[in-house]
């Protein structure tokens, strides 16, 4: 049963990541630099035959410009992909919303290859998401380099959500995926594109404390609706008595056997529930009620403000912490210990392990971005880099390969 015990403790751990640190690793030699962007990138996936795809986050305000959001990396250089149609999308010049990426909030490699783009559907942080057209999944043949399938989330998705992002249970045939702007956990039928919101309201999907990064609450700008600028991270939410920045369900795995899903907020403090009774859920509306369902939640482990996560074949989660610009490791039974922590790793977001056995952390800076800044101004530091670490095991082999 989930409780307001484990919020208290989160609580607890949240006054002490904002006491004055008696040190900080400088640099950890084991961190090497893969990138070097001139655009924050919160996410990075790989394919064995050794493509790469990289997302820009555009909270440095760029997006005004017209750049790519979603780009293949080929010989230093980053193509926009699937093609430059798909990534048009400008608002107020009449895109189809439908038909391009309004804003990706993160992409990934699947089990069978193909690339996924969680596409938000909304223009900037803290805008309205587009409805009915723009909350949607975009699936690209990566043979073909072409969209091979769009589903449609318009019918779970909010005017103030955020589809953050997406993990598969290919057995299963389903998708789970989180709703950082109107906290929910969602199920995607992946034969029949049918989606399910689940847990809205539940204590486990809320975020007890703001998102932070590098000790400092995140606090929203005032132009961050207007500027065009998207979050990597989560739409989020500000209070109308205060401009600090909730991000809701946020991070999710699936462990190896399928058997649990993990979530948390980007504020910390994981939960799981079983991946059975959320596909129980996404057939019966009894078994979905928030107290039926809510009771299967429980507190998984303590973990930090974070921005992203990736998990390993052993089922081992590595959560990042950016406050203390470290990596933490989760084992499967909940305990936890610091696998890097190094002054470079600044907001490091959505991770990546790839076949080689190398977690790739790409240092995105977004709690410096314009959306974060009371001056409506950015502090990010360029270039900026997607670093990589040998963590000598590989991905979860119902992730990807």
């Amino acid at each position: 049963m989930y409780s307001r015990q484990f919020l208290t403790a989160a609580a607890a751990a949240a006054a002490i990541i904002f006491a004055p640190p008696c040190c900080l690793a400088a640099t950890d030699p084991r961190v090497q630099a893969a990138l070097a962007l001139d655009t924050p990138c919160n996410g990075v996936s790989t394919t064995p035959d050794g493509r790469l795809f990289v997302l820009y986050a555009r909270v440095d305000g760029t997006q005004a410009q017209g750049l790519p959001e979603v780009v293949e990396w080929v010989n230093g250089t980053g193509v926009p992909y699937p093609d430059a149609r798909w990534n048009s999308y400008a608002a107020g010049a009449g895109a189809d919303p439908a038909a391009t990426l309004v804003r990706v909030n993160s992409q990934r490699v699947a089990p069978d290859g193909s690339l996924w783009l969680v596409d938000t559907g909304s223009p900037g942080f803290g805008a309205p998401v587009l409805l009915p057209g723009g909350p949607k999944l975009v699936v690209v043949d990566t043979v073909a380099d072409t969209v091979s399938r769009v589903y449609r989330m318009g019918n779970v998705t909010k005017s103030g959500s955020l589809l953050d992002d997406i993990r598969f249970n290919w057995a299963a045939g389903k998708a789970y995926l989180t709703d950082a702007g109107v906290g929910a956990l969602i199920v995607l039928d992946l034969e029949t594109g049918r989606a399910v919101r689940l847990l809205e309201g539940h204590l486990s999907v809320q975020a007890f404390t703001p998102a932070s990064g590098e000790g400092k609450y995140l606090r929203r700008s005032g132009r961050a609706a207007g500027s065009g600028s998207g979050s990597g991270s989560g739409s989020g939410s500000s209070s109308s008595s205060s401009s600090f920045t909730y991000m809701y369900a946020d991070q999710l795995e699936v462990s190896p056997d399928a058997r649990y899903l993990y979530y948390q907020p980007a504020s910390g403090g994981m939960s799981r529930v079983e991946t059975a009774r959320l596909d129980e859920a996404f057939y019966n509306s009894s078994a979905a009620s928030l107290d039926v369902l809510g009771a299967h939640v429980e507190p998984f482990a303590l973990t930090p403000g974070t921005g992203g996560t990736a998990i390993d074949a052993e089922g081992s989660l590595y959560v990042s912490d950016t406050d203390r610009q470290a990596v933490e490791k989760v084992y499967a039974n909940g305990t936890r210990t610091t696998l890097v922590r190094d002054e470079r790793l600044l907001w490091v977001d959505a991770m990546w392990i790839d076949g080689m056995g190398r977690l790739w952390m790409p240092a995105a800076q977004l709690n410096r971005g314009v959306p974060f800044s009371t001056s409506g101004e950015s502090g990010i530091v360029k270039p900026l880099y997607v670093y990589f670490i040998d963590i000598g095991v590989g991905p979860s082999p119902i992730d990807h390969e």
